[in-house]
């Protein structure tokens, strides 16, 4: 369909570069004013509203691209997520570690690109550690561990069965009567409900509209995994390959969440407080590194964005991401309170 447009100046591979901007921008912004995470729906301090706007953006994306699919604009037999041979232990290990990555490092990594443009050094020393983990598990000297726990497969179906706008409705429903008693602001919900709306116009843009048969592009929405490593290696050479869709991306992420910081003067310096808690978020950054590769997507990428294509894999990731938060949340509540149990002991000792 690319082609019908007329563009005389830009391949579809160029155009794909500043939609994926476009949609960065806008995601950045709305990320970052209804403070849009998946993490804070485990450790947050606001948990309930934190899943609300979650749930509502996602209730969007499924239907959205369902509706998409139902429509033939676009399909995902041939997309990875729909690849033969479901890599079990590569999900569920990858899962975990991204999950109790994003506990350490409190934020999961959309998160962390976003409060990256909003001044957070914290957040932006992460998501380039991330990056090289994630690039290193892709390419480098991690490949070996990917390809190894990938090997273990399950011959399963890969998407679940029945009707497409049949698990979309069902999914939409339970996430939307959550969201409406989650105590946040209608406008809140709207503006969560517009971020989810950026997944199937990211399906549609770069699966139908930007189609050309003679130079065909990956269908691609929301991710920040590849995108990441991608637009990394853009960064440190880029007079050798070309900025691509991830790219694209991630640079609209931090420049919408940058412009949505400085009009709502929310743009401060923050730094790391102690040595201790700059070792805890390197360890985080590099577990979610490296899950986030073998799980085959991050909280956005097999999440907000996996989820809406009905695929067994990213259902599987996004729930043993889950897991690994509360895990590790569970763990780190557990060590608090023998420390502190530990502290009071010891400071009554002198007194008696």
């Amino acid at each position: 369909m690319f082609e019908t447009f007329g563009f005389e100046n830009l391949t579809a591979g160029q155009a794909a570069l500043w939609f994926a901007l476009a949609l960065g921008l806008a995601f950045g912004v709305l990320a970052q004013i209804t403070r849009f995470c998946f993490r804070r729906m485990i450790d947050g301090d606001d948990r309930r509203k934190a899943a609300g706007v979650w749930l509502t953006a996602l209730a969007v994306a499924v239907l959205g691209t369902q509706g998409a699919v139902a429509q033939d604009w676009i399909s995902f037999a041939n997309h990875r997520f729909m690849a033969d041979g479901l890599p079990v232990l590569a999900i569920g290990l990858g899962g975990l570690m991204f999950g109790a990555g994003m506990i350490l490092t409190r934020g999961c990594i959309s998160r962390l690109t976003v409060l990256t443009g909003t001044g957070n050094l914290r957040a932006a020393l992460v998501l380039v550690v991330f990056a090289v983990v994630a690039h290193a598990t892709l390419k480098g000297v991690l490949a070996p561990v990917r390809t190894g726990l990938g090997s273990v497969t399950l011959d399963v179906t890969p998407a679940l069965p029945g009707s497409g706008l049949l698990w979309a409705g069902v999914i939409a429903l339970a996430a939307l009567a959550y969201a409406w008693r989650s105590g946040n602001r209608p406008v809140t919900l709207a503006l969560a409900a517009g971020l989810g709306a950026l997944v199937p116009l990211g399906w549609v843009g770069t699966g139908f509209v930007l189609f050309d048969d003679f130079d065909p592009i990956a269908m691609e929405s929301l991710s920040f995994t590849a995108p990441a490593t991608e637009a990394l290696f853009f960064t440190v050479a880029s007079t050798a390959v070309a900025p691509g869709f991830g790219t694209g991306l991630v640079g609209g992420v931090l420049l919408g969440a940058l412009a949505a910081a400085l009009v709502r003067r929310q743009f401060r310096w923050q730094s790391f407080e102690s040595p201790r808690q700059t070792g805890r978020y390197m360890a985080g950054a590099a577990l979610m590194g490296l899950g986030g590769v073998l799980a085959g997507g991050c909280t956005v990428g097999a999440g907000l964005s996996g989820v809406p294509t009905l695929s067994l894999a990213a259902l599987l990731a996004i729930a043993a991401i889950g897991l690994g938060g509360w895990l590790t949340r569970a763990a780190l509540n557990a060590m608090s309170v023998a420390s502190a149990g530990s502290a009071t002991r010891q400071a009554a000792l002198p007194a008696e």
